[in-house]
C-alpha cells in the first residue's frame, strides 16, 4: 500500500467528506439502510472511517430537506431506523447524475487514468 503524505490524507479526507451527502443519497436510494449500515457501507467504498459523530448529523439534515426518510423498525428489543431515499431525495440525484455526467465527468475519469 501506498504511504500518503498527511496533506494528501487531508485532501482525499475532504474529498470524501464533501461527497458523503451524495454518497448517502445513493447507498439508500439502493435499499433501505440503518445508520450503523450506512457507516459500514461508506467505509467498504471509500476506505475512510466516519463516526456516527459525522454520518448522524448528515442523515439529520438530509431527513430534514426530505430528501431521505427515516422508519423505525423493531429488532428484537431493538428499535432500529432505517433510511430510504424521497421521491425529493431520488430528484436530487438525478439532477447529480446529469452535473457528473457533463464535463466533471471528464476530469473524474481523466483523474482515474
Amino acid at each position: 500500500m501506498i504511504r500518503l503524505s498527511d496533506i494528501e490524507e487531508k485532501l482525499l479526507r475532504t474529498t470524501v467528506k464533501g461527497l458523503s451527502r451524495v454518497i448517502i443519497l445513493w447507498l439508500v436510494s439502493q435499499k433501505k439502510m440503518s445508520g450503523y449500515t450506512i457507516i459500514k457501507e461508506i467505509h467498504r467504498l471509500t476506505d475512510f472511517k466516519f463516526t456516527s459523530r459525522i454520518i448522524y448529523p448528515l442523515l439529520y439534515e438530509l431527513e430534514e430537506k426530505e430528501l431521505i426518510k427515516g422508519e423505525w423498525v423493531k429488532k428484537g428489543r431493538r428499535n432500529i431506523k432505517y433510511y430510504s431515499i424521497t421521491e425529493k431525495g431520488e430528484s436530487v440525484l438525478n439532477r447529480l447524475r446529469e452535473l457528473f455526467d457533463k464535463p466533471v465527468k471528464q476530469v473524474i475519469e481523466s483523474l482515474l487514468i
